[in-house]
């Protein structure tokens, strides 16, 4: 039973191994009885090449951020409190000593009348002493001393006056709103940011925009720049780098810089976004590639192809220095080299065997 139970199984797996062999070969078949060879490891990959040339230009910088104006101030009591009204909004345009805040003053009234009477007693101790002084009751150092506790309590008075006239906030110049702190109910402390606020006059715009270390590095001060803003398509505006942060962003680890425009001649408002292109420091020579020629991009490190034979593929890594719109700028890598391959990259490895396509 057992042996006749063996010949079926055994029948049923040449069976099998028979048909998976008749796919096989219709698979090598194009339905026409003509064979297709299968591709060869060793076959040569069709790519395309380009011609490249190192050349000088400007190193450039593409950045982004939004306008403001080069005088902004953040505004705070000079004295704590609870904050009684906030009389404005973000974005909102104010005038010049326009009120903006006041504290509750019902802590400092109190303080304002307890200050008041330290001086009525002070004045009548002082008194009293100058009387007995005469009298020969009082020594000198009792006069002396009763004198210096009204000096004392007028200054105090002074202090808590001056305090009083602090606790309201008002516009220093005509400007605008640009950020909020604190609403009615707040409890601030002394110099406690309560409003950020703007001076708005002609020219002073500025674009401040987040940079990364290598490109902080490589702009100076004085650098001219193209600006776009982006609610007024279309239109370039010319700038210059007018200062470069000593520190980076604690939150965003980016470096700032502002830009300052020349005489926009349209009317801006703080809080647009635009774009810059900063022309960077001195004219360098480098070569400009398609995005598709360089592979694993990695900060300012990359690899490209080329070849100098038309038949085999050398892998190069590359110094990427700037990304543009249409092209990659590289600096390093190239020398020597004026054939890049820009398609079919993606399929080679070093030394692979090319054939060129127009």
């Amino acid at each position: 039973m057992y042996p006749l139970k063996q010949n079926i199984i055994l029948k049923s797996a040449l069976g099998g191994l028979s048909v998976a062999a008749l796919l096989f070969l219709q698979a090598c078949t194009d339905g026409k009885g003509e064979s297709n060879p299968i591709p060869k490891i060793s076959d040569p990959i069709p790519v395309r090449l380009m011609e490249v040339k190192k050349t000088t230009s400007d190193a450039t910088v593409i950045v982004s951020g939004q306008l403001t104006t080069e005088d902004e101030a953040v505004l705070g009591f000079k004295i704590g409190g609870v904050v009684a009204a906030v009389t404005v909004n973000e974005g909102d345009a104010i005038r010049k000593g326009q009120l903006l805040a006041t504290l509750d003053l019902t802590e400092i009234d109190a303080g304002l009348s307890q200050a008041r009477l330290g001086v009525e007693k002070a004045e009548r101790d002082f008194k009293r002493a100058q009387n007995l002084y005469r009298d020969s009751v009082a020594t000198l150092e009792q006069l002396q001393n009763s004198e210096t506790a009204l000096k004392l309590a007028s200054e105090q008075l002074k202090s808590v006056t001056f305090n009083k006239s602090h606790a309201a906030i008002f516009a220093t110049d005509n400007g605008t709103v640009l950020q909020k702190f604190a609403n009615k109910g707040t409890v601030v402390g002394i110099g406690d940011p309560v409003l950020m606020v703007n001076k708005v006059t002609a020219g002073d715009w500025i674009l401040k925009v987040g940079v990364s270390d290598r490109q902080w590095a490589a702009i100076e001060n004085g650098d001219r720049a193209d600006v776009r803003i982006d609610a007024f398509p279309g239109e370039a505006f010319q700038a210059a780098v007018l200062r470069k942060s000593a520190t980076s962003d604690p939150r965003s680890g980016a470096f700032t810089v502002e830009l300052r425009l020349r005489n926009p001649g349209v009317r801006l408002a703080s809080g647009m976004f635009g774009s810059a292109t900063i022309h960077a420091g001195a004219p360098s020579a480098a070569w400009s590639v398609p995005y598709e020629s360089v592979l694993d991009a990695d900060d300012n490190e990359g690899f490209v192809f080329v070849t100098t034979d038309n038949k085999t593929a050398i892998k190069r890594p590359v110094t990427i220095e700037a990304f543009n719109e249409k092209e990659i700028v590289i600096t390093k890598g190239l020398d020597d080299h004026t054939r890049l391959i820009v398609s079919g990259s993606a399929y080679l490895t070093d030394k692979s065997p090319i054939k060129v396509i127009e």
